[in-house]
């Protein structure tokens, strides 16, 4: 089959390789729209890469601005007249989104074109997920959420990166076929090489730090865990908050260590390894069910802090592989830390492999046959 994956943000772009390489090693034609716009570093990138066709996307520096929904909008104008020019060809579009426009254009085209399939990849919901507190209410923000939830029904399928999504759409989805796909990496086998301090608890957070990670809670935290042992803080990762981050987490006692931006893993399990929890710490507000840095996390064996709810609260529920913060007071286990690590690699290896996707990947294409 001729099938074209369309995509809006760098930052998912490791769900597009997943989703290009298991229909490529399936035999089939995949063509790949992208932006050609940075969205963290918020740069042009220039690069070529295999089947992909690089859409010119206009740049805004805020990520809550007019200039970023102007930019979605007109790329996903762009990107969609190239799909109505081919649809005539194209056997499955597979869209993921936000931004909610890129739904609204892949709805129309699917019904000027009934022939072709349409699936609808959630990546995140807008504006459920965004930090902007009650203006979600406003009329702006009501007419955004319709333009997702009036053309999911349009679609063949609907994808969602985690069951949370699955449950906030609710009777939004009903009479349509919806199924999870988790994001997912090559299970490469772990090895532990711990080397974790005796007389300190290790903690780790890593990822973006943006404005909806929680750092009042994060430095609560630190407190809390330093009534029992001196904290040690690691870093990965870059962001416009890291510098209230890095204050607020020494203000809190701890003794700070940031390693700034690693994408090498092997890197990562040497930090990982030395730290007891790895935190998924966001605001109330955000609506996520299992986020990238957790994905991680689980991967080399690092019990999590955690507390957001949904598909990640549930697996640290049942897998006992971490601490979800509730009404209790925070308290760790160093002893009981090693069984964590068991299980937290044991739920990598049961949902979050590729073997894993790729069979999830082939029952949505069933679903559509």
């Amino acid at each position: 089959m001729n099938i074209v994956i369309a995509d809006c943000f760098d930052t998912w772009e490791h769900r597009v390789d997943l989703i290009y390489k298991v229909l490529k090693e399936e035999g089939h034609q995949v063509t790949c729209l992208l932006s050609d716009y940075r969205h963290i570093d918020k740069t042009r990138r220039t690069e070529k890469k295999r089947d992909t066709i690089f859409f010119t996307a206009e740049p805004y520096k805020k990520n809550i601005s007019p200039a970023r929904v102007h930019s979605h909008g007109q790329l996903s104008k762009d990107i969609f007249t190239w799909v109505e020019d081919h649809k005539s060809v194209i056997d499955i579009l597979w869209v993921l989104a936000p931004p909610n426009s890129f739904i609204y254009d892949a709805a129309r085209v699917k019904q000027k074109w009934p022939k072709m399939h349409l699936i609808i990849d959630i990546i995140d919901l807008w504006p459920e997920t965004m930090p902007v507190g009650r203006l979600k209410y406003l009329p702006f923000f009501y007419v955004w959420r319709l333009l997702r939830d009036h053309n999911l029904r349009v679609a063949n399928v609907v994808v969602t990166e985690c069951n949370l999504f699955k449950e906030v759409l609710g009777r939004k989805s009903d009479g349509i076929k919806v199924e999870t796909l988790y994001l997912a990496r090559e299970n490469r086998g772990y090895e532990p090489n711990l080397c974790l301090p005796n007389d300190k608890l290790a903690l780790c957070y890593l990822g973006s730090i943006n404005n909806i990670i929680d750092i009042a809670a994060i430095g609560q935290i630190i407190r809390e865990c330093r009534k029992q042992n001196p904290v040690i803080f690691h870093i990965i990762g870059d962001g416009e908050k890291k510098k209230e981050l890095l204050k607020v987490a020494e203000d809190s006692g701890a003794k700070v260590i940031d390693h700034g931006k690693i994408y090498n893993q092997e890197e990562k399990k040497g930090i990982f390894d030395s730290c007891h929890y790895g935190l998924n710490i966001m605001k109330p507000s955000v609506c996520v069910g299992l986020t990238m840095k957790s994905i991680d996390y689980f991967e080399f064996g690092l019990p999590i802090i955690n507390n957001i709810k949904g598909d990640t609260w549930e697996a640290i529920e049942k897998y006992d592989c971490g601490v979800n913060l509730g009404k209790k007071k925070l308290h760790l286990s160093v002893e009981e830390n090693s069984n964590q690590r068991l299980n937290s690699r044991h739920f990598f290896e049961k949902y979050l492999t590729l073997e894993i996707a790729k069979d999830k990947i082939h029952t949505i294409l069933k679903d559509i046959r």
